[in-house]
């Protein structure tokens, strides 16, 4: 992760999550609206994000050991900009290996130009699972962020390694995407997009308590009769306050 030091460094400007005051051009002061949960978790640095967001258990977190070899794997957080070239092509990759195919023959095709600047913006936050030997061998990805003008957790990748499927591993990492939509105020859901032709993930969402979102495409009937498929659906699952919240507290949560 990342190193403190003992002294801390003078504080410049206001801080972070309080009113900010400053003076505009015409010398009047102006009071700046604070920050909303989503953004002060999104300006948390990865240590911080981890204790106070993710909260892994200890028999979690660093370490995750197969229960069938009984290899253990590192687990770490980074964001984007504090993974190295290498390690956000070996994402990419593996996102090439377990998806491409399904991209390809969709109707959202395969980008790698596009796929790899997704893959760098700055507020997503990496969860790595790597071997003995520090390759990587699954990841998540996540980012809180507003869908449709609703506060979500959204898992933008979740991919493993064969060896590491059906291990009890991709539900962990769900875990704690999940953990971290309970973890920031006012969120109220835990989102992602899935592949109709990936049975497979669509029966693990399901299991994990994800439904079709009601903003996931439905079917639509052209003026030739044709009916339109689409190939992929939203899912989502509530978090408490979700579950509670109306839609006009949704609004003013905005």
């Amino acid at each position: 992760m990342s190193e403190t030091d003992d002294t801390a460094p003078p504080v410049i400007g206001p801080t972070p999550g309080t009113e900010e005051v400053e003076k505009t051009r015409s010398g009047r002061r102006q009071r700046q609206k604070p920050m909303t949960p989503i953004e002060t978790a999104n300006k948390t640095p990865d240590e911080d994000f981890l204790n106070q967001y993710v909260k892994p258990s200890r028999s979690s977190w660093p370490q995750w050991t197969h229960p069938g070899t009984k290899a253990a794997y590192a687990l770490s957080l980074s964001g984007p900009g504090d993974l190295c070239d290498e390690e956000l092509d070996a994402c990419f990759n593996l996102v090439d290996k377990t998806s491409g195919a399904d991209y390809r023959n969709s109707s959202l095709g395969w980008h790698v130009a596009v796929k790899k600047k997704e893959m760098r913006s700055p507020d997503l936050r990496y969860i790595l699972v790597k071997d003995a030997d520090g390759v990587i061998k699954g990841f998540t990805s996540l980012m809180p962020t507003f869908e449709n003008h609703e506060p979500v957790v959204y898992c933008y990748e979740i991919h493993l390694k064969p060896e590491l499927q059906g291990t009890g591993l991709g539900t962990q990492l769900m875990g704690y995407l999940t953990a971290v939509a309970e973890n920031i105020p006012t969120m109220e859901k835990v989102m992602l997009t899935c592949f109709v032709s990936n049975t497979a993930g669509l029966k693990f969402y399901e299991k994990l308590g994800f439904d079709r979102d009601d903003h996931s495409p439905r079917e639509r009937k052209l003026r030739g009769g044709k009916t339109v498929v689409p190939d992929y659906v939203i899912l989502s699952r509530r978090t408490a306050a979700g579950s509670t919240a109306n839609p006009r507290q949704r609004r003013r949560q905005q």
